[in-house]
């Protein structure tokens, strides 16, 4: 068999400009209800047709006065009870209104005095402490203003931007749609959980990691499940993931065995654009195309799989859905460690957690096991650490910790 030359290690902001660059957005988008928009990436700007507030409303319970009424220990009349949802008359003179939350401010008052500082007795309040001009009153277009943009296009929506166009009667919102990813496994050596375990054989974990960040990220996953470790069958099932999906995504197979066919395969029907990244762990990471159809081969230990999914594979899912920024978080925290055996060549990333020390400030800590086939390491950490290339680091020296909820 004729020797494979090695390709040079591709430095990690490389490889990222590299992939980011190739990552073409979608361009079908759907209407969906706002309440079923989790998730999903905006496709185009959105614009409020309403004031929010709508109207001059009290930010208080209390109640609703007009200022060159007040003075000391001087009784007013409450004339009137305004409830959010009704809307009061102009106020008198010598006359308060009792208001609630986010009722509508009454013609004439220029502030609310919250409960706690008023005196209420037969019919008349007394305001124990006089408010300023404005006090307690939300004005009108306070938050958003008819024709304003409320959200732009390329965000990937939460909880809160759901409930911001909720907020300006947005019940049906335009996004891209979900991106379909193909997703398969090889090895021999590999079967599912609740099988009996042959010697030599192992459970696929990676089917449960990759599936579960592929959802995680919004995606409709096409699960083609475990494929022979041999040649023709990896082209056949490469063929049928592209002719489904906008992307493929496996592990395994693509370092230079007699036993990995994926990239082979790969080149077969297609070509790759990158194969080594200089990161540990996570190495032979393949990225090109297949049958016309962008192409991922993960390394097939897990830690590896799980990290280079997360520093290379999900920002490109986010550009391919439409999302503008794909930047990761992160913060700078006092090492709870010491790592004196780095990797003159290749950026490191350790499996973290931060933790508080004994005087209450954070600091982070590594698991004690690196290695790229301790799964555990995964969940028992909240984050990773970045080492930069034939970097040591201290205890108590500040390194960059990048949380595991950012990645997800």
């Amino acid at each position: 068999m004729k020797e494979m030359k090695k390709a040079n290690m591709l430095r990690m902001e490389e490889a990222l400009y590299l992939l980011l660059k190739q990552a073409k957005p979608l361009d079908d988008i759907e209407l969906v209800a706002t309440e079923c928009a989790l998730g999903r990436v905006l496709a185009t700007p959105q614009i409020s047709t309403v004031d929010v507030p709508p109207l001059n409303n009290s930010a208080m319970d209390g109640y609703a006065v007009r200022i060159a009424d007040l003075s000391v220990s001087t009784p007013l009349r409450v004339t009137q009870r305004i409830p959010a949802g009704s809307i009061g008359q102009a106020l008198d003179a010598g006359t308060a209104a009792r208001i609630f939350t986010g009722a509508p401010i009454p013609p004439h008052c220029d502030a609310v005095v919250m409960q706690e500082n008023c005196t209420a007795e037969n019919g008349d309040v007394v305001i124990d402490k006089a408010p300023k001009a404005g006090e307690n009153i939300r004005r009108a277009g306070e938050d958003i203003q008819s024709g304003a943009e409320v959200l732009s296009s390329g965000i990937k929506l939460r909880p809160q931007e759901m409930g911001l166009l909720a907020s300006v009667g947005l019940n049906r919102v335009p996004v891209y749609r979900k991106l379909r990813v193909a997703t398969f496994f090889t090895g021999d050596e590999i079967v599912m959980p609740g099988q009996a375990l042959r010697p030599g054989q192992i459970y696929n974990s990676n089917r449960f990691v990759l599936t579960g960040l592929l959802e995680s990220l919004g995606c409709e996953v096409i699960d083609l499940g475990i494929v022979s470790d041999n040649f023709a069958s990896t082209v056949e099932i490469l063929q049928q993931a592209a002719a489904r999906s906008d992307l493929i995504v496996t592990s395994g197979g693509v370092s230079v065995g007699e036993e990995d066919h994926v990239k082979a395969a790969v080149e077969h029907t297609g070509r790759l654009d990158l194969w080594r990244i200089a990161i540990k762990p996570g190495k032979p990471l393949a990225f090109g195309s297949a049958a016309g159809t962008s192409f991922f081969g993960l390394p097939g230990n897990p830690v590896s799989a799980f990290i280079t999914f997360c520093l290379f594979v999900r920002p490109f899912i986010l550009r391919s859905q439409g999302v503008v920024n794909v930047t990761t978080s992160y913060y700078p925290l006092p090492a709870d460690f010491v790592w004196d055996k780095p990797d003159s060549k290749r950026r490191e990333f350790l499996r973290a957690r931060l933790v508080f020390s004994e005087d209450g400030s954070p600091v982070a800590q590594i698991y004690p096991h690196q290695g790229s086939g301790v799964l555990t390491s995964c969940t028992w950490s909240d984050g990773l650490i970045e080492v930069k290339e034939g970097t040591s680091i201290q205890h108590g020296e500040t390194v960059k910790f990048i949380p595991l909820n950012e990645l997800f």
